[in-house]
């Protein structure tokens, strides 16, 4: 990963912390001498509209968006946001899917049915495929608010950056009373 640019997309719903957890990655590929562009697509609410968050890091990097057909990394943190960003996957794409759905309003309503099979389109067209439970993880260490921590463990073995890095990081955005909570969801989420 050292000699080119990677791509990744995460996506999910406003409220899931997806914005905390691409500024995480940021400083995180900074520290480790990476060159960092990173952009953010809030949708119409601000809990609950889409989110979109683009990071790119290599030894150079010149524009913040990825590409269609150009995702590396794939971290959807809801199944039918993951299902909207499909052509944004590339050829060969990690993707961890948070197995977790949360009812759009056209579904809560009647209106529309959830799709079905999220994960298995997913798998079909990633290279490596993770399906976690990070709302179940996030549970076991007593906050549901984590399941974006838990998430951000499970990435990080795809990544040639020390566990170190990603601790001191995490540790530095959470006052001391949340720092325990947010490291044992990191780590529920490496072994996930």
């Amino acid at each position: 990963m050292d000699n080119k640019i990677t791509n990744i997309l995460i996506v999910g719903v406003g409220g899931q912390g997806i914005i905390m957890v691409s500024e995480i990655m940021a400083d995180v590929f900074l520290e480790a001498g990476f060159d960092v562009k990173k952009s953010e697509v809030h949708g119409m609410a601000q809990r609950g509209g889409s989110v979109s968050t683009h990071v790119r890091f290599g030894p150079k990097v010149f524009s913040p968006l990825i590409k269609e057909g150009e995702v590396d990394i794939f971290m959807a943190f809801e199944e039918l946001e993951a299902l909207r960003y499909l052509h944004y996957l590339g050829p060969k794409p990690t993707i961890l899917l948070n197995r977790q759905r949360l009812n759009p309003p056209a579904v809560s309503l009647g209106n529309e049915a959830y799709p079905e099979g999220a994960a298995e389109i997913l798998s079909r067209r990633a290279e490596k495929f993770k399906g976690i439970p990070a709302r179940d993880l996030a549970l076991q260490v007593g906050d549901v608010r984590a399941v974006n921590i838990v998430l951000l463990g499970a990435l990080q073995p795809f990544l040639p950056i020390s566990e170190k890095i990603w601790t001191e990081n995490i540790l530095s955005r959470f006052p001391a009373q949340a720092q325990k909570v947010n490291l044992e969801a990191f780590e529920l989420g490496r072994s996930a």
